[in-house]
């Protein structure tokens, strides 16, 4: 009997885990991970980086993706209820710009891989939720971006039940992030780290395009630094 029961999406390369729970009055035991199980299913992958949070009720942490450094998860929920999502960036994919949602629960002990080139979130649904995920890259703060939760073009019906829009509750940094199409969602090859310039100067969102005309590539400050093209033009 296998222990993992994965199933492909409508999404090419986004599975669901399902483990093999094995139960008895003592409680109970599964495997959450199987290097060689995962291979025989034609997940491939090398995980470098294991992460867990914490959430209340409405939060929100999303929705997030990595230039140079894409990340493959592997996430789970092992207290409370999430509503997790992961929203297809490659552009060569015929499924470019679709999102797909799982509910990941204490209960359910579903899993649900998003490979590279995703953009990724989750909404907590429960009074609190613990979420674990496996990573195939390390995290990089200078390397990120992200997506407006509720971009209206990706359409994600978040399950709000008893919560309204004005509950959810945002980091600051998930505030500044604007919709797919005002995104630029791979670098350009020349692109640098402008450090300083837009810190010092007060910005709080800043936009730019290289001398060839490509762009805009926009992005939050968060930071003493910012990711823009070489010889782009500041603006405020």
């Amino acid at each position: 009997m296998g222990k993992f029961k994965i199933t492909k999406s409508e999404i090419e390369g986004v599975f669901t885990v399902e483990p093999t729970v094995f139960g008895d009055e003592r409680g109970y035991f599964m495997e959450t991970y199987n290097e060689n199980d995962f291979k025989e299913e034609g997940i491939d992958l090398t995980f470098v980086q294991d992460n867990q949070s914490k959430s209340s009720k409405g939060v929100l942490r999303g929705l997030h993706f990595q230039y140079t450094q894409p990340q493959g998860k592997l996430v789970r929920v092992i207290k409370g209820e999430v509503f997790d999502v992961g929203v297809d960036l490659r552009k060569e994919s015929k499924t470019y710009g679709k999102w797909i949602g799982e509910i990941l629960s204490e209960e359910n002990k579903k899993q649900l891989f998003i490979p590279k080139g995703f953009a990724h979130g989750f909404l907590v649904l429960s009074d609190e939720a613990e979420f674990v995920y496996k990573c195939t890259d390390f995290y990089n703060g200078e390397d990120e971006g992200g997506i407006q939760w509720n971009d209206p073009d990706i359409g994600i019906e978040w399950p709000l039940g008893d919560l309204t829009e004005d509950d959810i509750l945002l980091s600051e940094k998930d505030q500044q992030w604007k919709p797919m199409k005002e995104t630029e969602t791979e670098r350009l090859d020349n692109m640098l780290v402008f450090e300083n310039e837009a810190y010092e100067k007060g910005y709080n969102y800043v936009c730019g395009v290289d001398e060839a005309g490509r762009g805009p590539l926009c992005g939050p400050v968060v930071a003493a630094a910012v990711i823009l093209p070489k010889d782009a033009h500041i603006e405020g």
